[in-house]
This record gives structure tokens, C-alpha cells and sequence, in this order.
């Protein structure tokens, strides 16, 4: 038994983030096609799951071959960190998947 926590659909092997690690979703606005929404720039985030190592959606949506695979993680981040408005319960979350390159760590305080 492993004290280790696993969580992938698909093997990544070379993952940069495990889960319960604090995040920060990069703020630069790149032109061009994105998967990363824009609300969610900025923001900090937990991970929650390792999806996997995929081709590239940035780079497969010009034509290229979407190497090198990128990592792929679900993020879990509060409703109330996102959207200053938001009157729902504190405890609500909004996970999205978002891959490594989009991703900074954040150090414990």
C-alpha cells in the first residue's frame, strides 16, 4: 500500500503537480485559440484530479501535431475566489480541467 494518492484516467508519469497541491492559473491573455477560460486567469485553485498526458488542444487547433503531450489536471477552485458577486454557499467550487503549462505552483503559508 502506497501512501500516495492516485487519481488518472490516463498515465502521466511526469506530472509536475500531485493532488491537494495549491495552484495558480497563469494570467497572460495569448492571442489565438485557448483552453483555458479567462475568468479562470489569475486565480488560485487546488488540484483535484491527474487526467492524464494528451495531445495538445492549442496546438492541434492550428493544424500542428499537438507534441509535445501535455499534462492534464482538474482544478478545484471556490465559487467566491472567482466571482466577487457570488452569494451562493462559501463551500461551492467550480472544477475545470486545465493543463501543467497553464499552471504555477503556489507555496504554503
Amino acid at each position: 500500500m502506497t501512501d500516495k494518492i492516485i487519481s488518472s484516467y490516463t498515465l502521466a508519469p511526469n506530472n509536475r503537480f500531485n493532488i491537494g497541491d495549491r495552484v495558480l492559473v497563469h494570467s497572460n491573455s495569448s492571442p489565438g485559440h485557448r483552453r483555458t477560460p479567462g475568468y479562470i486567469r489569475g486565480r488560485m485553485g487546488i488540484i483535484e484530479r491527474i487526467c492524464g498526458e494528451f495531445l495538445n488542444p492549442e496546438e492541434l487547433a492550428y493544424g500542428f501535431d499537438g507534441l509535445p503531450k501535455r499534462i492534464l489536471y482538474r482544478v478545484s477552485f471556490k465559487q467566491t475566489d472567482i466571482w466577487s458577486d457570488y452569494s451562493g454557499a462559501v463551500n461551492d467550487t467550480l472544477e475545470i480541467e486545465i493543463y501543467e503549462h497553464w499552471l504555477l505552483p503556489v507555496e504554503n503559508s
